[in-house]
């Protein structure tokens, strides 16, 4: 069992997240879309770190500039001066992620880290803005994931790595757990988000949210917009959700009496 509680984590109910500020309803990662999110009463709000050539932290899902903007080129290649001229969806501008982090003090930002060179970038950015409470950091890479825990300087709510996801349905799959299980209770990590499948595998099963739970681990689920999806996982008893479909997520979690607005101001 997990021996400390995060502050990131301590919300009624299951946590619904705005993915990307919520891609249905909005261009996805702009202020506009993140907006929009906090005024439906979400607390949480999920998006991505990528760093310029120079150094700047913007909040922008993709390696490059090419699917949702009116530029192309990658991201890491290019200097700020070029990438803050892009326009996603040809209108918005890229935020910053700390512009993100100071504008709403009082949301909770889910960040998944793209690339090793935001790492100092975003450390840096959680430090002036003293996010470290209400941040939790993911990343598809576990050595990214690691370094970016380590450049912080002190614990922060963190989700599973890869590898950490393996073992977690390892452990569900395993009589009794065994080492499985205590390895990943040494690890202390607080959370496992996960897809409710990957490459025709069923990833979210009643076995992997009660093993999760043994270790008081909490199970969010990506990226679900359908609303009897939702409803099928959170009778699975997952512990949250993240979506594109806000409006959807909301009115799923409204019918349940499970939809705990945060007045967060815009």
């Amino acid at each position: 069992m997990l021996s400390r509680r995060f502050a990131f984590l301590d919300h009624p109910g299951p946590l619904a997240f705005a993915h990307r500020g919520g891609a249905l309803e909005g261009a996805e990662n702009t202020f506009p879309a993140f907006e929009w999110a906090v005024r439906l009463g979400y607390r949480y709000l999920e998006t991505d770190a990528h760093a310029t050539a120079d150094g700047v932290l913007v909040a922008f899902h993709d390696h490059t500039l090419d699917r949702v903007t009116d530029r192309r080129g990658r991201i890491a290649e290019l200097p700020y001066s070029v990438v803050r001229q892009a326009r996603i969806g040809g209108v918005h501008e890229i935020p910053l992620l700390e512009d993100l982090l100071g504008t709403w003090p009082e949301a909770r930002f889910n960040i998944d880290v793209k690339e090793a060179a935001a790492i100092l970038p975003l450390a840096e950015a959680i430090r002036r803005t003293n996010a470290y409470d209400r941040i939790c950091l993911t990343s598809f890479s576990d050595e990214r994931l690691a370094r970016a825990k380590a450049a912080l300087g002190r614990e922060v709510c963190s989700a599973l790595g890869p590898r950490g996801v393996a073992t977690l349905r390892a452990a569900a799959a395993t009589s009794g757990y065994g080492r499985l299980f205590a390895r990943l209770s040494r690890a202390g990590i607080p959370c496992a988000q996960i897809p409710l499948g990957f490459r025709g595998l069923r990833v979210t099963t009643h076995a992997l949210v009660r093993t999760a739970h043994a270790l008081g681990m909490h199970v969010h689920v990506w990226t679900i917009n359908d609303p009897l999806r939702m409803e099928q996982l959170l009778d699975l008893g997952v512990d949250g959700i993240m979506t594109d479909n806000i409006t959807g997520l909301r009115e799923v979690l409204d019918r349940r009496g499970l939809w705990h607005p945060h007045g967060v101001a815009a």
